[in-house]
């Protein structure tokens, strides 16, 4: 069975869909850590109520980013983790840490990538005045949101749409399409080819 590793931030309501996820049966994969850099981050409860052990690594304990980071990977790498799973993560990734997990690293954003990357990704598109948004998967890369996309979900943008009920929407999806992704590569069934994530076709009779 294919271990993961959580990162968060805040009050990990992805990281929740993906237990949920396996905890149905849906996802065939161990969550070995739940890791945070903020201690008072509701999302390490979430995980302590599914008997899924955490580990808080705080950024401002560290003199550099990729002090920090090495401190991460060392956590990471005691799991033996065969993904890092970034739900709410609010911390840059750098180099150092993106070529140690290459192509082992899976991110959600809140809007269609390539537009609108980068932080507040929902108001970025709400204030542009577009008319369909949503959200994607996507391996992390050593760029900003640039990694190869994995899965998207597409929502319109409502006449009386706010912010609010606009993020609202789009994060149930997040919890639709997370699940999925992470089923898609524990199967074994998401190939890299350059820019392009090419998913392969599942076992006769699953309906995949």
């Amino acid at each position: 069975m294919k271990r993961v590793a959580v990162l968060i931030s805040g009050g990990g309501s992805n990281l929740q869909s993906i237990i949920d996820a396996v905890e149905s049966g849906y996802l065939d994969l161990e969550i070995s850590v739940v890791i945070s850099n903020k201690e008072e981050a509701f999302g390490l409860t979430r995980a302590r109520n599914h008997g899924i052990p955490t580990a808080v690594v705080r950024h401002g304990d560290f003199d550099s980013r990729e002090e920090f980071e090495r401190a991460l990977i060392q956590t990471l790498d005691s799991r033996s983790v065969d993904l890092v799973v970034l739900a709410g993560f609010m911390r840059v990734l750098t180099p150092l840490f993106v070529r140690h997990y290459h192509h082992r690293i899976m991110n959600i954003h809140p809007a269609l990538l390539p537009s609108f990357p980068g932080i507040h990704g929902q108001e970025q598109a709400f204030d542009y005045g577009v008319r369909f948004t949503g959200c994607t998967t996507h391996f992390v890369d050593e760029g900003t949101d640039t990694g190869p996309i994995i899965l998207q979900a597409v929502l319109p943008v409502l006449p009386d749409d706010t912010v609010q009920t606009l993020a609202a929407r789009i994060l149930k999806e997040e919890h639709r399409i997370y699940p999925e992704s992470l089923r898609l590569w524990s199967e074994g069934r998401l190939r890299i080819e350059g820019r392009k994530v090419v998913i392969l076709p599942g076992k006769p009779g699953t309906g995949d």
